[in-house]
């Protein structure tokens, strides 16, 4: 797949439309988002993104088809554990719903350019230097591990470097001024919380992409693939956090999940040359580790004391 530069100019503009609709029309006010809208959002978004993938299969055959849905998968499943982040620095700012979704469709809509740049980087780095697909192996069963053993860290702002830099040369309102990231007190430009809490969602992201990017890239290496699926995956996140924030706790096992779907993908990526998994077993492989890990989740209740966030607000 070698789309000219018209059509992807064509896809940008289709998105940047689906957003300015999302911003400037359906969620034009501030309003707490409830759980009927989050889902019927949330299911237009995974429709959309299926109905993307039919054209996929339509214009390019099956192999390009089950490549976009395998990497919308993981992607969508990854991003779980993001939301669950973005959940914890929303209890320590005590930030109202109404807002959130302001915070998460801005975070959203820097994270698509950041992670196209990524994409783009990376794609070009394996197709120069054949040997980094070893090494984006390794590190993909190194993160799987790592995220399989580590316990989740505290939200701490003012360990944030990015947060850090911001704080020093703007100065930061004590409360929250409606849904404003800047506000101007006497001709001196003040950031709110709100924007504090923006910076922390985007750099936040960034970590996150470090890890779902190369493991995009280990199912694919064609950028139109690894990006419509990015893109797609992270059009539908702020909807799914909606309609998951009440129950986000209840996949405790997620967790370990995708860290068993980093390590497979790692894996397969490093046997490539001795043992050939097909893309449908790969996909089929990924599906069973997710809805077994929701299963075990929901069979095997967290107990009650590990369950709680305890909610902080920042001085």
């Amino acid at each position: 797949m070698n789309e000219n530069i018209y059509f992807w100019i064509a896809f940008n503009g289709f998105v940047l439309v689906l957003l300015a609709l999302d911003l400037l029309v359906f969620h034009r006010k501030a309003h707490e988002v409830k759980i009927k809208e989050a889902i019927f959002w949330t299911l237009f978004w995974i429709a959309l993104s299926l109905g993307f993938n039919l054209f996929i299969y339509y214009r390019y055959g099956t192999d390009p088809a089950l490549e976009f849905l395998t990497a919308y998968l993981i992607e969508k499943s990854l991003s779980v554990d993001n939301l669950f982040v973005f959940l914890l620095i929303f209890n320590y700012f005590g930030i109202p719903t109404q807002y959130q979704h302001k915070i998460l469709f801005w975070g959203i809509l820097g994270a698509l350019v950041l992670r196209a740049i990524f994409i783009l980087v990376g794609v070009a780095l394996l197709e120069k230097f054949h040997f980094i697909t070893y090494l984006l192996g390794a590190f993909l069963v190194f993160t799987g591990i790592k995220m399989a053993t580590s316990k989740q860290e505290e939200i701490d702002p003012k360990a944030n470097p990015v947060v850090k830099f911001i704080s020093r040369f703007f100065p930061v309102t004590n409360a929250l001024v409606g849904d404003k990231f800047f506000v101007r007190k006497e001709k001196t430009l003040f950031v709110t919380p709100l924007f504090i809490v923006l910076v922390m969602v985007e750099t936040t992201d960034v970590v996150f992409a470090a890890d779902s990017i190369p493991a995009i890239l280990a199912v694919s290496q064609d950028s139109f693939i690894v990006y419509t699926s990015n893109v797609f995956a992270l059009l539908g996140m702020r909807a799914l956090y909606f309609a998951l924030a009440g129950i986000m706790k209840l996949f405790h096992y997620l967790h370990y999940g995708l860290s068993l779907i980093l390590v497979f993908i790692g894996a397969k990526l490093l046997l490539a040359n001795f043992i050939k998994i097909d893309m449908m077993y790969a996909l089929l492989v990924v599906a069973v580790i997710l809805v077994g890990s929701v299963i075990l989740s929901l069979l095997l209740p967290q107990k009650e004391a590990d369950k709680n966030i305890p909610p902080s607000n920042i001085e």
